[in-house]
């Protein structure tokens, strides 16, 4: 008997990630929520994936014909704008943050820690998610020296130097 989704969740919680907002767009329409399920693929292609659950509108952008996205990686001071495109629902999530456009037309966060904006090369669908690789077609790296934002066991987290 596989475990329950519970007790999976449980588990997860206890690994440490990194936050981004994932934007989108597909025809005139643009979007964007608070994703930790990002990683890189490959280096040559430069792909990196994402996961979308089906039930979020984000989905039903992505999967519009020649549906663009970025992966805008946020830094520690960022925790307000992970919470706004986490949470709020009827208002909209870009107006609040310093917002640009990529090169392939992806909303991109100017003061992220760093962009990768995407065209999508590849999907497949994997449970209550639908799983996206994005090849990246441009990055931006505005905040090099800064800290990134974490989110561990339930809250945001910061980093600290283990001295050697």
């Amino acid at each position: 008997m596989p475990a329950t989704s519970e007790d999976f969740r449980d588990a997860l919680r206890h690994f440490p990630s990194g936050v981004t907002i994932v934007t989108m767009r597909g025809g005139d329409e643009v979007h964007g929520l608070t994703v930790s399920a990002f990683a890189s693929v490959s280096p040559d292609p430069p792909l990196i994936l994402i996961m979308i659950d089906h039930r979020h509108h984000a989905h039903t952008i992505m999967e519009r014909e020649g549906a663009v996205f970025a992966v805008n990686i946020l830094s520690e001071d960022q925790t307000e704008l992970s919470n706004r495109f986490a949470w709020v629902k009827d208002e909209d999530r870009f107006a609040e943050g310093k917002w640009g456009e990529a090169k392939t037309g992806a909303p991109v966060l100017e003061d992220a820690l760093a962009w990768l904006d995407c065209e999508i090369h590849s999907k497949a669908r994997a449970g209550t998610h639908t799983i996206y690789v994005g090849e990246v077609q441009a990055v931006g790296v505005p905040r090099p020296d800064d800290d990134p934002l974490v989110y561990w066991n339930r809250g945001y987290r910061h980093l600290r130097s283990i001295d050697s």
